[in-house]
This record gives C-alpha cells, structure tokens and sequence, in this order.
C-alpha cells in the first residue's frame, strides 16, 4: 500500500504547519482512496486526533510511507531509500547549506518535488505561503515600528501591537490593528511621526500580503516620483509600491529599462532605490532575489551618510547580506530585530540604538501556522491524486502526472531531471 507521509516539523520550535490539514485528507481518503500516515506532533497546528478524524493513522513512525510531504527541509538522517519527498527544499539557488541534502536524496535514488517550483505555464507559482510571509510580516514591522519610535521617546499608537505570533490567529491580530486604525483616524499620528512614509518592494503574493494589513490603517497612496516630488508636503501614513522599474535603471545610459531584459540579464542594470531612501521611514522588503540582481539597500550608502530618515526594515525577503546588505542573519520570532549602527559598522539585538533596524524573521508563515497551513493547503489538495497515481517505474520523460507538478521535480529517482542539471555545478 503506497501511503501518504505527512512528517512532524523539526527545523525549529516555531514550526507547527502542516502542507494538508485535516478536512482536505479527509476528502482524499473518502473521494480519492488515499492512505495517510501522520507522525504525531503534540505542537502541531491541527492535532492528532483531527487527523484521526479526518481518516488518517496517526504514528510515530512515517518509514512506511512512500509519499513523504513536509513544510520544511526533512534531515538528512531522515531521508531513505526510493521514496517522493515534498517540501520547501531551498536548493533551487545552489544554496551550499542544502547541497548535502540534495545529495543525499540523489544517492538514496529518490524523487524531490519542491512547493516552489509548482508553477502554470505563464511561469506564476502556485503553491505558496508568500501571502502570509507578507501578513506576519508586516504585523511585526508595525510591533517594530511602535518600538523604535518608543525609543526615541515617542509614546505612539502602534506600540498596542504585537508580533503575530502572540495572537492567536490573523483575525485576531487585525482586530487589534483595526483598533490602532480607529485611534489614528481619529487623534492623528503624533508630532514625531506624522508623514510616516512605508515603501513596499514588489508587488506579488507577499507583497499583496503587506498591503493587505497596512490598508487597514488609514493611509494615502502615492507613487514613487511623487515621494521625490512631494517629499515636504505628506502627512499621515503614505504608501509607496516600487515596482522593478522604480527599483533598477540599466547601466547603458543610451537604453530604456526593459523588464524581461532585467529578469534576463539583471547584471546589465544597477540599483537606482537609494534616491529615495533619504525619504522613507520604512521599507517592507517583499521581492525575489538573488545575487545576480543590484542591491537595494547598502552598506556603503549607509556608511556615506551622517544621519539617516530610514529607521526600520521589515525584510521579509531575507537573504543574508543580499538586497538589503546589512541583513547579516536571519532572526527567531521572539528576538526578531536587531539595530545596524552605519557609524561603528556593528549590530546588536533590539530596537534601540543608532542606525536603521532590519525585522529578519525567515519564517513568517510559522507565525500564523493555522491561517497559512489552511491557506497552502487549498491550493495544493488538487495536485494530489495526480502525484500519488504517477508511475515512478517509468521515466521521467514518460511518467504521467500534472504538468504544474513535472516542472516542480527537481530529483526523479536519484538524478536530476533537465530543467535542474545546472545543480550538477554546485554540488561539486
């Protein structure tokens, strides 16, 4: 019998997701003829006997599993012989930490399918917790926001709100937030931070994630070149999305920007954000990057300049040292921001100090497990018959199963599949 394995999450004590809860198993079970075997996890978002409930065998032990589906990166020791694996495997980028990893699923002839790479064919994912990376995250930018400016001794409305990991869920936390709206709609923002100008990179899932919360604040929204333009005049909150447009110019003075020429060829442009950073309070830090593509916010500009306006990053994005240079780790929810001193090139944890405070918690979805495992979970059920029904015997150019899942195999059967070969060079 080829069972399902939803696996305990055991990369840190915040995780408590799960990629399919309860009531869409049990549609699978009923519907489907779908086994499942779930390892307890007393931390989990659903308990046990929800599952129990929902048709599925609830043990300590999932080895029996040929389907083995996780939220995060399953531990090497973990992985066996000739089984499908499903999780966020970070590996996409040649990331060194996870190479070992992808190695060990190669030789143990396995099959991987990373969420990430679930995508139609326009290229747009679709399986992601990227909405609620962007909920958490702006929830804990706000906390963020009440605290830096407490320290420079402003008593203001945001301080009422907490990171969202202590609320109980997402409805929770915008209730309070509708409260801090009420409270700035009718007494205004105080002295010290009235025109308080929040920038937004990106304008995807997570990015919509961001805005989502932030509307719920009164705010006016302007463009880009009107932030250069009105800069004395704004008062209130003010939102600023930048687009890739806004973010990059190319390096060739004679040449217009061209978006699929940046997705292309990014290191034909360079960054042209810092114009406006002497104007922002705030940056929610919500696009895809990686090395290939300019830096948004660095440590030399930080460096070059006496006093900054900027006095806080959500960088929800979180490469360490990428976009914003001086994410320099990432950070747990309970200690979620540290402060980058640009006069003694240092940091430490907290809100308080000199410089510019960066939020770098690099599992925001956690913070809201229930909200966002129900979230995911509607938007991978659908591709799962078609994964467990697949025959793995033949080849990977044969085997039959959802195109949106083909382009997301990164291993089939211990080697990499054609769209993946490029790996090869990061493994060695």
């Amino acid at each position: 019998m080829n069972y399902v394995g939803i696996r305990k999450e055991d990369k840190n004590i915040w995780e408590k997701r799960v990629p399919l809860i309860p009531n869409h198993i049990k549609t699978l079970v009923e519907k489907e003829n779908i086994n499942f075997l779930v390892e307890s996890f007393v931390e989990r978002a659903f308990t046990d006997s929800e599952f129990e409930n929902a048709g599925a065998k609830v043990t300590d032990n999932i080895d029996d599993a040929k389907f083995v589906f996780g939220v995060k990166e399953v531990p090497i020791d973990k992985i066996l012989e000739d089984k499908v694996y499903m999780f966020f495997s970070h590996t996409i980028k040649g990331q060194d930490y996870n190479m070992p990893l992808l190695q060990k699923i190669i030789d143990s002839k396995s099959t991987l399918i990373d969420y990430e790479e679930i995508k139609d064919d326009d290229g747009k994912r679709l399986v992601f917790f990227g909405k609620y990376a962007g909920f958490a995250g702006m929830i804990d930018t706000l906390h963020g926001i009440g605290k830096r400016w407490a320290s420079f001794g402003i008593k203001n409305p945001f301080e009422e709100i907490k990171p969202a990991y202590l609320y109980k869920d997402l409805i929770e936390a915008q209730k309070k937030i509708r409260e801090v709206a009420e409270n700035i709609a009718l007494n205004g923002l105080p002295a010290g931070m009235n025109g308080l100008v929040i920038g937004i990179t990106g304008y995807g899932n997570v990015s919509q994630g961001v805005q989502e919360i932030l509307d719920i604040l009164p705010n006016t929204e302007i463009s880009p070149y009107q932030l250069l333009e009105d800069k004395t005049k704004l008062t209130g909150i003010i939102k600023v999305v930048f687009k890739e447009s806004d973010l990059a110019i190319p390096t060739n003075p004679r040449t217009k920007f061209n978006l699929q020429e940046y997705y292309e060829s990014p290191e034909r442009y360079k960054s042209k954000f810092e114009q406006y950073l002497p104007f922002m309070d705030v940056i929610m830090n919500s696009i895809y990057w990686n090395e290939k593509y300019p830096v948004l916010v660095s440590k030399e500009y930080l460096k070059s300049k006496e006093k900054h306006r900027l006095s806080i990053i959500g960088d929800i994005t979180c490469d360490i040292g990428g976009s914003i240079e001086i994410t320099y780790k990432s950070t747990e929810s309970d200690n979620s921001t540290f402060v980058y001193n640009h006069k003694t090139d240092s940091f430490k944890d907290g809100y308080e100090g000199e410089g510019v405070a960066v939020v770098a918690v690099d599992n925001l979805p956690a913070e809201l497990p229930t909200d966002a495992s129900v979230a995911f979970s509607e938007t991978l059920n659908r591709f799962i018959p078609g994964i467990v029904n697949a025959d793995y015997n033949n080849s990977f150019l044969d085997v039959d199963m959802p195109p949106e899942i083909k382009r997301a195999v990164i291993v089939y059967n211990g080697k990499l599949t054609p769209d993946f070969e490029y790996l090869n060079e990061y493994l060695k």
